[in-house]
């Protein structure tokens, strides 16, 4: 069988690699949880308006704690909707003032909510990488995954994100697009599908 189907360790010594080791952590991503102001379709952890699996305060703290006694240089906030947190903004102020990189998975729409009253301020005053969630670039897509009216909110929030900054040279504010593909497909080409989204 090993002459078919080599073992494991016979390719990492033909690579140079044997024994395999780590070589250091890059990211430390924090979930705070389910909740969500969307229902998607395409949503892998169900999350939504009504779920209740919430970071408590204790929790963040120990992960501030963590994050203290390494040199991972970026955190990596993920969620249902994170910005939703109690939590997130001090995640962010504590990374921040650990000299951390910080990333925001955003579904974008989340930023016009009432609640989260200048979030989208909060995010370029502590420089926040987004990560935002968009399944498409056309209307009818996006709107068939994520609600009616979804992609429209979106626009806005984006051009909310553009006015301070967001996605213009030389202002340092990254704001990069993840395509969500529904179904068991896999997405385009990044370079083919970066090309539409830009347009």
């Amino acid at each position: 069988v090993s002459a078919v189907f080599p073992l494991f360790e016979d390719k990492l010594r033909t690579a140079g690699l044997f024994p395999l080791t780590a070589t250091g952590i890059s990211v430390f991503q924090i979930n705070v949880g389910k909740l969500c102001n969307q229902t998607c379709r395409h949503c892998h952890v169900e999350a939504g308006p009504d779920r209740k699996e919430r970071m408590t305060r204790e929790t963040a703290e120990l992960c501030m704690d963590a994050l203290a006694k390494t040199s991972i240089p970026t955190v990596d906030i993920t969620g249902g909707a994170p910005e939703l947190n109690a939590n997130f903004r001090y995640l962010v102020e504590r990374s921040r003032e650990l000299g951390r990189r910080v990333m925001d998975r955003s579904n974008l729409t989340v930023l016009l909510l009432p609640s989260q009253a200048g979030l989208a301020e909060f995010l370029a005053t502590h420089q926040v990488e987004i990560v935002a969630s968009l399944p498409y670039f056309l209307e009818q897509q996006t709107d068939a995954q994520r609600g009616a009216g979804v992609f429209s909110k979106s626009i806005e929030a984006i051009r909310m994100l553009n006015a301070l900054g967001y996605g213009t040279p030389d202002s340092g504010l990254m704001l990069n697009f993840v395509f969500n593909p529904a179904g068991a497909f896999l997405p385009p080409a990044q370079h083919a599908i970066e090309a539409d989204f830009r347009r």
